[in-house]
């Protein structure tokens, strides 16, 4: 190999080096930015300019009552719609890795619909419908419009896990007399419960970051995000931050205890 070819290859492994912190810098500095300010003590309504280190802001993180209502309500909607969700996308997912039966483009087209279709267009539609129905927007409808975009999610994350399973042990454990209640709860569900976790940590995050789709079928009713939008024209409290903060650390965690899961079973499998 010649010098200029060498040359030229470590001059584009810089390259793409630098591209990709560049990048990754892109993703994590605003990140970094809110937990870094959870530590603010700041001066005034806005916590946007750094003061001094403190830890005030974290030994009383639900100071701001409404601030606290709108977190505890968005993480109630995201538990129970991603409850909803993660049954029926399962469900859907395992139905169409499964069986081959006429029908199954349009629905696997119907499921990928909702991921390319703008939140504005999803959000203003499902208030439409609800206002022709003449249903009172609040925590109901919004529970509703999580689980429609939910679904999606949780099916072809979880359609993506079953796609590689060998059905022939479903076939084996009935062969040696498991019902197919028995078979689904000892063979099927324990080897697809990794996708299934991983599209419901998905879904629940979605679901307490969602705003658009939120903001067209709240109504009245505010959520995490509704709240900072509305608050920010006032005031930003750091509360705003550390409740953030906290809930990166807890996706984080859980990804970490998904990952170690998965090291675990491929060790087991060896």
């Amino acid at each position: 190999m010649s010098a200029p070819t060498t040359t030229r290859g470590k001059v584009a492994r810089w390259a793409l080096n630098v591209y990709a912190a560049l990048g990754l810098a892109y993703l994590f500095v605003p990140i970094a930015w809110i937990v870094m300010f959870s530590f603010n003590e700041p001066r005034g309504n806005y916590n946007i300019v750094w003061q001094r280190f403190t830890l005030d802001n974290w030994r009383d993180p639900f100071s701001d009552e409404g601030l606290t209502d709108a977190f505890v309500r968005s993480l109630q909607i995201a538990a129970i719609s991603t409850s909803v969700a993660v049954v029926l996308g399962s469900m859907i997912a395992i139905g169409l890795a499964r069986y081959s039966f006429r029908g199954s483009g349009p629905l696997n087209f119907l499921l990928v619909l909702p991921l390319t279709t703008p939140e504005i267009v999803i959000g203003s539609s499902l208030a439409a419908l609800f206002l022709d129905w003449d249903v009172t927007r609040g925590f109901t409808t919004v529970v509703i419009a999580h689980i429609m975009f939910q679904v999606s999610f949780v099916a072809l994350t979880v359609r993506a896990r079953v796609r590689g399973f060998d059905w022939t042990l479903e076939q084996a454990a009935q062969d040696l007399g498991a019902t197919p209640f028995r078979t689904f709860w000892t063979v099927t569900f324990p080897l697809i419960l990794p996708g299934i976790l991983a599209a419901a940590l998905l879904s629940f995050a979605l679901s307490i970051d969602d705003f658009i789709i939120t903001l067209f079928n709240a109504g009245s009713l505010s959520t995490f995000p509704i709240y900072i939008d509305g608050s920010f024209r006032v005031r930003f409290p750091p509360q705003v931050n550390v409740l953030a903060t906290t809930i990166l650390v807890f996706s984080v965690a859980m990804m970490a205890i998904g990952l170690l899961w998965g090291l675990r079973d491929r060790r087991r499998n060896r």
